[in-house]
């Protein structure tokens, strides 16, 4: 065997993929892999390169990978396909066995995977401020509409005064690793929850506020509430198909991401790589599904947004903290209004918050790396202005009319973007009597400005 010296084994498998033959120690770790002798090949990675082999009908050699308990298995083996592609079995070699102690994850590996995880399958999900009150609250859940409105109707409250902690006994404020982990009863909800706290900011936890996932403890009850209490008369995607899409997507981005991350095992660079690939199209396809859902949400005859007087400047730099790891990653400098900068509006805080996120999202996500994202804010006459302003490649002249169409995505390609985020951001601001614009020139960046009735 090149490159593997000695064979210590040989085994055969038929056109099946049934090894029917095997000599130690790969009959051993066979079975201690749950297969059988004769049987299908158990070891995983095994599998995956005589699949290839027999179907390609050439020879393939390499190193693999395998659980053998508390231990971990590495060997080379060569794949000799015995027949036609995919018409016969293949002969095994193997050589170069070593088996070495099971790697255990580091504490932040096991804290990470926690939490994508929750994050994957929580059934609300909110933004909390340094202090833990709530910025925004997004949730599906029928059983927790009443508790999304509460929390909408008061922000900057502490998430805690709206659900009850059993196991816990404590006053304002309260320690964000107290609650992180924490039982809850949610009123108006049969199930049991639990919280998690995610805290953001370095290098201080907490310091930019908090990510707030609650994760049931069980479905939602088949007759809660009444379908005829909860569905409209007519097909509603975001209302019947928002929820259903949503849980089984979630779970295989959360399964994907523990495949990803070898937190369950050994696993070759390509195959973590695959997996890697599965969970972006996973969270592609549940951006597009969300928003898809508030393309319903605010076409619908009777949206009304819920004004309210807002500091315009406290709200894009809340923006900026929220999308400061993404911007770090690109190597992208986001400079909000400065902290005495305040701008009166009149708006609705978590729909403007949601236009910022996606205004400051796009210009991070076009600028060039080591670009610079400006957020300006002021008062202009009756109005309240947010620019954001970006050194990316800017927006043709022929395409600037059509910036704020429906699925126009500006001439990108598989990014994953829905094209509705501006769309939707205009819908937004003119409902709050506001109005979304750009101006741009090609290859000198854009300036989108969000303008809004001022408050006294």
């Amino acid at each position: 065997m090149a490159g593997a010296g000695v064979v210590l084994a040989r085994a055969r498998t038929d056109a099946d993929d049934r090894l029917i033959e095997a000599d130690e120690p790969l009959a051993g770790l066979q079975r201690r892999c749950g297969g059988d002798l004769p049987g299908t090949v158990a070891v995983p990675a095994l599998l995956e390169i005589v699949r290839k082999a027999r179907r390609l009908g050439l020879k393939v050699a390499r190193t693999i990978e395998a659980l053998d308990g508390e231990e971990t298995v590495r060997a080379w083996v060569e794949i000799d396909p015995e027949g036609d592609r995919g018409s016969g079995g293949c002969a095994i070699s193997i050589g170069a066995w070593s088996t070495t102690p099971r790697a255990t994850p580091s504490d932040e590996e096991t804290e990470a995977l926690r939490i994508a995880i929750d994050r994957a399958v929580a059934e609300l999900s909110a933004r909390l401020d340094p202090e833990q009150g709530v910025l925004t609250v997004d949730s599906a859940a029928p059983d927790l509409a009443a508790l999304v409105r509460k929390m909408r109707n008061r922000p900057g409250t502490p998430w805690t005064d709206f659900v009850d902690l059993p196991d816990l006994s404590l006053h304002q404020p309260i320690h964000w690793r107290l609650v992180d982990g924490a039982r809850c009863v949610v009123p108006g909800s049969q199930r049991g929850w639990t919280a998690t706290l995610v805290p953001l900011g370095r290098p201080d936890p907490g310091s930019a506020g908090f990510e707030l996932l609650l994760v049931a403890d069980a479905p939602l009850p088949a007759a809660f509430p009444a379908a005829e209490e909860r569905q409209p008369a007519t097909p509603s995607f975001g209302r019947e198909m928002t929820p259903v899409l949503r849980q089984p997507i979630a779970r295989i981005i959360a399964n994907a991401e523990t495949i990803r991350s070898r937190l369950a095992g050994p696993l070759p660079e390509e195959y973590s790589n695959y997996a890697a690939d599965i969970a972006a199209a996973g969270q592609h396809l549940l951006s597009l599904i969300e928003d898809l859902s508030d393309l319903e949400v605010v076409e619908a005859e009777d949206f009304r947004t819920a004004p309210d007087r807002i500091d315009l400047a406290d709200v894009a730099r809340r923006a900026v903290g929220i999308l400061g790891v993404r911007a770090r990653e690109r190597g992208t400098r986001l400079e909000p209004p400065g902290d005495a900068v305040v701008v009166p509006a009149t708006g609705e805080f978590r729909r403007v918050l949601q236009i910022l996120l996606n205004l400051v999202g796009n210009a991070i996500s076009y600028a060039p790396e080591g670009a610079i994202v400006r957020i300006e804010a002021s008062t202009q006459g009756s109005l309240a202005k947010a620019v954001v302003i970006d050194d990316g490649p800017g927006i043709p002249a022929d395409k600037i009319d059509r910036v704020f169409d429906k699925f126009e995505r500006l001439g990108r390609g598989g990014d994953g973007g829905s094209g509705l985020g501006l769309y939707i951001s205009r819908r937004l601001a003119r409902a709050m009597g506001g109005d979304l614009t750009v101006d741009s020139d090609a290859g000198q960046g854009a300036r989108f400005t969000l303008e809004l009735p001022g408050a006294d």
